[in-house]
């Protein structure tokens, strides 16, 4: 068992022609994901890496059941592809691309609300579960199958703290990369409460960062949860009032600082990392 994404799931990846659909599609099918289609309007007929490709996501869930979508798509063209593929009754979409202005990404999360489809990202690494299943950009090696649930704001973080937990010989579940940007799809609590019914999962890590109240939050739900939750918040040391990582990594008025988010983690019994690495060594003394 696992969360979102399983060896069952039946995967499309929209721009898959692209220079970066190439790549991770060939990724992805080394990893074992079943990408069973992808999609780019004008280049129906085509084939990438043995995948065929059809001209909408419409033409592509009708011949191979697809049930999740992962989109590669720029930017301006992301808005549409979302909507399409909600649509077409997509049931989870991983949103990749980076930069999409405010206002699509508010239109894109409220209609797949409306429908009930689950939306991860935009701007995300994506969704890993190892032996099973990958859907997005994740680095494949680092990973390892086990029993430690992560739920991340920041890409390159969830891949060392990754490596640390598999190094330790503790392994994944499910890894889920939601994204830093303010109006994401999926949030930690959301995320929380899927491990919290993940049979597979024993333990649970929240890499959070600086801005938002989302580590609040959460810390405000890990206090009904069963499961042992352990967090690593990043920004620590970050200079006041200058801007750097994530679009979402902004201290307002006070509010939103690592010293907030730790303590409130703290509060709720949460054991907090001082750096990464660190994180592998608290569970497993946990």
């Amino acid at each position: 068992m696992s969360i979102l994404v399983d060896e069952n799931s039946r995967v499309i990846i929209q721009g898959i022609t692209g220079h970066q659909g190439m790549f991770h599609a060939k990724a992805m099918l080394g990893f074992g994901t079943k990408v069973v289609a992808g999609v780019t309007p004008g280049k129906a007929g085509e084939t990438v890496h043995g995948v065929p490709v059809f001209d909408s996501v419409h033409g592509a869930v009708k011949s191979t059941d697809a049930d999740t979508s992962m989109i590669l798509v720029p930017a301006p063209f992301a808005l549409d592809a979302s909507f399409e593929a909600i649509d077409a009754g997509i049931g989870l979409i991983v949103i990749i691309t980076e930069r999409i202005p405010f206002h699509d990404a508010i239109r894109i999360v409220a209609y797949a609300r409306q429908k009930g489809t689950t939306i991860i990202g935009p701007n995300c690494p994506g969704v890993i579960s190892p032996g099973k299943c990958k859907v997005g950009i994740m680095p494949s090696g680092i990973f390892e199958q086990g029993t430690v649930g992560v739920v991340s704001r920041s890409g390159t973080l969830t891949y060392e703290i990754v490596n640390a937990i598999t190094e330790s010989g503790l392994g994944q579940s499910t890894c889920v990369g939601i994204g830093g940007d303010p109006i994401i799809g999926s949030n930690i609590v959301e995320v929380l409460k899927m491990f919290e019914g993940d049979e597979e999962t024993e333990s649970i890590v929240i890499v959070g960062e600086i801005g938002g109240t989302a580590e609040e939050n959460a810390a405000e739900h890990v206090k009904g949860m069963r499961k042992s939750v352990y967090a690593y918040i990043a920004g620590r040391t970050a200079p006041p009032g200058k801007r750097m990582g994530h679009a979402g990594a902004i201290i307002a008025r006070g509010k939103g600082t690592a010293e907030s988010k730790i303590a409130a983690l703290n509060e709720a019994g949460v054991d907090v990392a001082k750096h990464p690495a660190e994180i592998a060594e608290l569970i497993k003394g946990g």
